[in-house]
């Protein structure tokens, strides 16, 4: 079997590579620059605007794997490029090479497409996957967290001091990046448990974390009781406006963000669970995030 996956060189699409080593599927990859040699993977020059590069991928590929997307922009003109357009791309790339697999990496944030401009990117993008006549399932991860990761890295650094600031009362959904890469591949290499279907994976925690209790597993993870205060909206959409000012395109939290944090749900829905007999998740939360930890004192990242 051979996948065409986009985002191979991001946090998860990484995961996504090793998991495909291991299993022995071959990949073509798209990459905007120069890759070392891997074996079972074809490197592919491009990106998501590139027709040409895009067809190279898809062509002869058994199922396309989309991760790709952005998850900061400056502004909804930036995601809609990055997410709207990028995936309309890719869709009309597999069409015209008659590849009729597509799996599709949402967000939970297209639950809710009003709250942020990334949101409703990712909305309007699975609305184009449905759309488009191929045999797609779409995946809405929840917070994915493990090696690699620098969105959630913040958090554990803040976790030495003692202090990890989080957003006002809610709770979230998690899932480990090995686990989700498995499901990924699972989906694309089978059809009949989860054609036309939208799935909300999970680490399996009934009504997810709450943002306390993830503040406090990090903390375990960091040898550190730590305190949690939980941040106003007000205060959380401030220090997003003076991180914008700091640190311009390379913040992480940014006013779009802010919104989307403050919403108190973010937990998977049951309805839109994974059938068991396709895939389960294996990595303990509390497990997977003391593993982290180590993997960033292990590379110095902390």
């Amino acid at each position: 079997m051979t996948i065409a996956v986009t985002g191979a060189t991001g946090f998860v699409g990484q995961a996504v590579l090793d998991a495909t080593v291991q299993q022995g599927i071959a990949v073509r990859a798209l990459t905007r620059r120069e890759q070392e040699h891997r074996e079972g993977i074809e490197w592919i020059r491009g990106d998501l605007h590139d027709n040409a590069a895009l067809l190279q991928l898809v062509d002869g590929s058994d199922a396309v794997l989309h991760i790709a997307g952005l998850v900061n922009a400056p502004d909804e003109a930036g995601f809609l490029k990055g997410n709207l357009a990028g995936t309309q791309n890719v869709l009309q790339a597999a069409r015209d090479a008659d590849v009729t697999r597509f799996v599709c990496v949402s967000s939970l944030s297209a639950r809710e497409p009003g709250l942020s401009d990334y949101g409703r990117s990712k909305r309007l993008a699975e609305e184009a996957v449905q759309t488009s006549g191929l045999d797609w399932t779409i995946v809405r991860p929840p917070a994915v967290y493990g090696p690699r990761d620098t969105e959630m890295l913040d958090l554990y650094r803040a976790a030495k001091f003692g202090v990890i600031p989080m957003p006002p009362p809610g709770r979230a959904s998690m899932i480990q990046v090995d686990d989700l890469a498995r499901l990924l591949l699972a989906i694309a290499r089978e059809g009949e448990h989860s054609l036309h279907r939208i799935f909300e994976p999970d680490d399996g925690a009934d009504g997810g974390w709450a943002h306390a209790d993830l503040a406090r597993l990090i903390g375990k993870a960091m040898g550190k009781d730590v305190w949690a205060p939980a941040m106003p909206a007000a205060l959380l959409k401030l220090a997003a406006r003076a991180d914008r000012l700091l640190r311009g395109k390379s913040a992480k939290l940014t006013p779009d963000r802010a919104r989307y944090m403050c919403h108190p749900d973010w937990v998977c829905r049951t309805e839109r669970a994974v059938p068991a007999q396709l895939w389960q998740a294996q990595v303990d939360t509390e497990e997977g995030i003391r593993a982290t930890a180590q993997w960033y004192r292990d590379r110095e990242w902390l």
